[in-house]
């Protein structure tokens, strides 16, 4: 027989347990970037800042005038309005409401500071009434919810009826016109010859509106609210009146990007901002926010009203027939909620 040498142990064939102990080891020292990546695309907003960057690259290799200085700041430039009236949208479906209003009180606003202006020539004067009024009606819109109890959907579209009346009623539906030089500086004008002031608007906004639902208890009870109302009341939030600021800051921002157009155009439309409220509302939707409340960011919003509006600027580049833009717009919404609630399935 041959002898068996003691130092060295005769091997034997590995157990069940020995094979699960070292798969298990294996799973851990595995890396995690696979699930890490599935957690990121699970997040709407980072896969819509993807799909955002394929975009332009695509209608970059499309279209040789896409990537040009000129052309990125048009897309900012046409973003601004539905950008800043986003914003404020985003405030009321995180918690939990709708603002079906946004596209009349930006006219009806605009009206009033038009009017305001053409009387006595005094600018500011004039951008403080435009703010005001667009605070004003959202105020109302935010007392009918909190004190009458009527329904977001209800009460909004109600003051969409009534401040596109009180628009047409004030002007006669005629425009109004004569808007001064500082007036249109607002909407035209460019920063260092460069970068268009609505640009600078739009960033101080979701800058500020980044800072507020992220930073602040208003914000905080915000997300609370619109993850359960009845619970955020039981710990002791003012619901209603967080609620009535919510729409106030809605209405705030409408009369704001009403200024930015009305000096973009020289003129206040009483028929203007028709149809905004749901490309406001699209922009929020594409940006991830959830149309049950509690969940969603306002720079996420940001990406989604570049979306939209790359959109339009692509077609309009590729010479695509302008009423295809609604549909593709439909499209893209409807898309944005599916993938919203399969995200929620999984």
């Amino acid at each position: 027989m041959k002898p068996v040498d003691r130092g060295e142990m005769p091997k034997s064939d590995p157990t069940a347990d020995d094979v699960v102990s070292d798969r298990r080891q294996k799973a851990v020292s595995a890396p995690a970037l696979p699930v890490r990546i599935r957690g990121l695309t699970r997040h709407q907003g980072i896969s819509m800042f993807a799909i955002l960057v394929v975009m332009w690259v695509v209608l970059g290799f499309m279209s040789p005038y896409f990537f040009t200085v000129d052309n990125i700041f048009e897309i900012t430039l046409q973003m601004a309005v539905i950008g800043i009236i986003a914003a404020g949208e985003t405030f009321v479906i995180l918690s939990g409401g709708i603002d079906l209003s946004v596209g009349s009180v930006f006219a009806c606003s605009a009206v009033v500071g038009g009017l305001v202006l053409q009387s006595t020539g005094i600018l500011p004067l004039a951008l403080a009434a435009t703010l005001a009024c667009g605070a004003l009606l959202g105020c109302v819109n935010g007392l009918l919810i909190t004190r009458l109890l009527v329904p977001p959907f209800i009460a909004t579209l109600g003051m969409m009826g009534v401040a596109r009346g009180l628009a047409l009623i004030l002007t006669g539906g005629v425009p109004i016109y004569g808007l001064n030089e500082t007036f249109r500086f607002i909407g035209q004008g460019k920063l260092l010859g460069i970068v268009p002031v609505p640009t600078v608007i739009v960033a101080v906004v979701f800058i500020v509106g980044a800072i507020i639902a992220n930073y602040s208890r208003f914000g905080r009870f915000v997300y609370a609210i619109g993850s359960n109302a009845e619970a955020a009341r039981l710990s002791g939030i003012k619901v209603g009146r967080v609620t009535l600021g919510v729409y106030v800051i809605c209405g705030l921002l409408a009369g704001l990007a009403s200024i930015v157009e009305a000096g973009r155009l020289g003129i206040v439309q009483p028929a203007g901002g028709n149809g905004y409220e749901l490309l406001a509302i699209g922009a929020v939707v594409v940006g991830g926010a959830s149309l049950f409340g509690g969940e969603g960011s306002i720079i996420a919003t940001l990406i989604g009203a570049i979306i939209v509006t790359t959109i339009r600027n692509g077609l309009n580049i590729l010479g695509v027939n302008a009423f295809w833009q609604y549909v593709v717009n439909g499209m893209v919404i409807v898309a944005a909620v599916a993938a919203d609630q399969y995200r929620r399935r999984r």
